[in-house]
């Protein structure tokens, strides 16, 4: 028999960083509250990252994705934070260590700011764990040390236990690797039992809907349709929401109408003015400033097709 390979939605990771970054650094160090100014925020450095390192093909059977900030210590300093997120591992290859250490290197010679690096191992090859970069010639050494969080590695009762808003996410990552092989129903079961998790901890809205989002889509059902079902059941469950923003209005109407799933079959016209009508609605987001990738999870358009609406 096959076993069931459910898709994951990579680039959620690179959106949920930013929704949780206050409690995503709390989770990876539990000094944080002493050590970073949040209420200077934090600045995401994603076009800089870009520059330094184009966005290329990754090896077959590798897929990952990363995200640089920058943060604000008590003390008035600057200091760079780079998370790398591997959902699938190289299974051998060995080469997330030294691509950390080009990483750090290159960031650290354009900007010579002290960084922090860590990497999120999503994947579920048990084996791999890598967390240092070793080089040595004839008496000359560099060793690089990164911080490394495999997800396999923590259990889903302590992460129940952790009131951190991102233990839900780590949660989410852990159950979409354990339980692959679930029929859709019971998957539907899980998402309704993080998105009861989530309830538990305090969170803003912000956070909230970044955390909802990822939740709900980062493991896909096999039936698309169950996926429509699942959100009518969460606003069964906590009650439709009669104020909502024009962020939430315009999805809204656009779920409504069906324009994110393309219906209205069989009508090649019909299609064409569905397309039309995802098109405006995805230009709306982007002149409110909701992110491309955003965008992209909520009417289906490709991230380059939205970078050319005008």
């Amino acid at each position: 028999m096959s076993q069931l390979r459910r898709r994951v939605d990579d680039p959620l990771w690179k959106s949920i960083i930013e929704h949780t970054f206050k409690h995503f650094l709390a989770f990876f160090f539990p000094e944080a509250e002493k050590i970073f100014d949040f209420n200077r925020g934090f600045e995401y450095m994603d076009k800089e990252f870009e520059q330094l390192f184009p966005p290329e093909t990754s090896s077959k059977g590798v897929r990952y994705v990363d995200k640089l900030a920058k943060v604000y210590l008590h003390d008035g300093s600057e200091k760079f934070v780079l998370c790398h997120i591997e959902v699938q591992s190289s299974r051998g290859k060995g080469n997330l260590a030294e691509r950390m250490f080009q990483y750090f290197y290159r960031i650290r010679d354009k900007y010579r700011v002290p960084i922090t690096a860590i990497a999120i191992l999503a994947d579920e090859n048990r084996s791999y764990r890598p967390s240092m970069y070793l080089q040595e010639f004839m008496g000359t050494s560099l060793s690089y040390k990164f911080n490394s969080y495999k997800i396999l590695d923590h259990s889903e009762s302590d992460l129940r236990a952790n009131m951190n808003p991102f233990a839900v996410v780590a949660l989410t990552a852990l159950q979409g690797i354990v339980y692959r092989n679930i029929s859709d129903e019971a998957l539907k079961a899980i998402k309704h039992d993080l998105y009861d998790e989530m309830t538990k901890r305090a969170m803003d809205k912000y956070t909230r809907q970044g955390i909802y989002d990822f939740l709900s889509r980062y493991v896909s059902f096999q039936d698309e349709t169950l996926f429509s079902i699942f959100e009518r059941e969460i606003e069964t469950k906590i009650g439709r929401n009669t104020t909502m923003g024009t962020r939430e209005y315009l999805l809204d109407k656009a779920k409504t109408e069906g324009k994110l799933e393309g219906k209205r079959e069989g009508m090649l016209e019909e299609r064409a003015k569905a397309e039309m009508e995802k098109r405006a609605i995805a230009l709306e987001f982007k002149k409110l400033g909701v992110s491309v990738s955003d965008i992209a999870r909520a009417t289906g358009l490709a991230a380059e097709e939205i970078d050319q609406l005008v």
